[in-house]
């Protein structure tokens, strides 16, 4: 799914995975499922790409449904897996998180467990080796990536900013679809460590200068940063 010149998505409203595309290469944010990968070659190829051209894979954060195919391409095809050194050991296996659930429906619980089952996500393949980024850095990688701190929904939780993709990407640090509940637009995301810490942390991409904010799950979002930190704002103090 193309959403820009050099950005494009896989994955639905769901789990979602991003690619920032350029003439130097590919650089893939977060992993998803391990049953993305085909529709990771499939994109690839519409493309004229192929895996050599991916140059790292940047995780928002360590939890199981962002890891996806990470390490698959590290241990296959020598691609770096990149994670804030705070969700290093989450990212590993080491560490599992133990936040609390939230409101849930029943019907959109089992369609995410559904889906999850269909692509491969009731089975984890950690990574068994990182690189670690940190707050402020700028990548070596297609597309010019910055990492913005947002601890909150786990400690090294970070937004990903690409001046060339016109988008910053913010894996669970906000969703635009609950997958507890079903319900739609920006909201905070389930399964966070400190939700405080992660409200706060949203003040850090409000500023920002592009037109797509890019979750792990629900929809993409093309109103801006500032509109979507006010309106999970106004959806908090409902």
């Amino acid at each position: 799914m193309k959403l820009g010149p050099q950005l494009h998505r896989i994955g639905n409203d769901i789990v979602a995975v991003y690619l920032i595309v350029t003439d130097d290469g590919i650089t893939v944010i977060d992993a998803g499922l391990s049953g993305h990968w085909p529709e990771l070659i499939s994109e690839l190829d519409s493309l004229g790409r192929s895996v050599s051209d991916i140059r790292g894979v940047i995780l928002t954060h360590g939890d199981t449904d962002h890891l996806g195919f990470a390490e698959r391409l590290r241990r296959d095809h020598g691609v770096p897996v990149l994670v804030h050194a705070a969700d290093a050991a989450r990212a590993r296996g080491e560490i599992k998180p133990k936040a609390s659930w939230g409101k849930i429906k029943v019907g959109a619980l089992a369609r995410f467990f559904w889906y999850a089952s269909r692509k491969g996500g009731l089975k984890t393949t950690y990574v068994s080796e990182v690189t670690t980024i940190e707050d402020g850095q700028v990548l070596d990688l297609p597309g010019a990536p910055r990492i913005i701190g947002l601890p909150g929904h786990s400690p090294g939780s970070v937004a990903i900013h690409s001046a060339a993709a016109d988008a910053v990407f913010v894996g669970d640090a906000l969703t635009t679809r609950s997958v507890l509940t079903g319900e739609n637009g920006p909201q905070p995301a389930p399964f966070t460590d400190d939700p405080a810490q992660a409200a706060e942390s949203l003040a850090r991409i409000a500023d920002l200068d592009v037109t797509w904010v890019l979750p792990g799950h629900g929809a993409p979002w093309n109103g801006g940063a500032a509109a979507i930190v006010r309106r999970i704002g106004e959806f908090r103090a409902a």
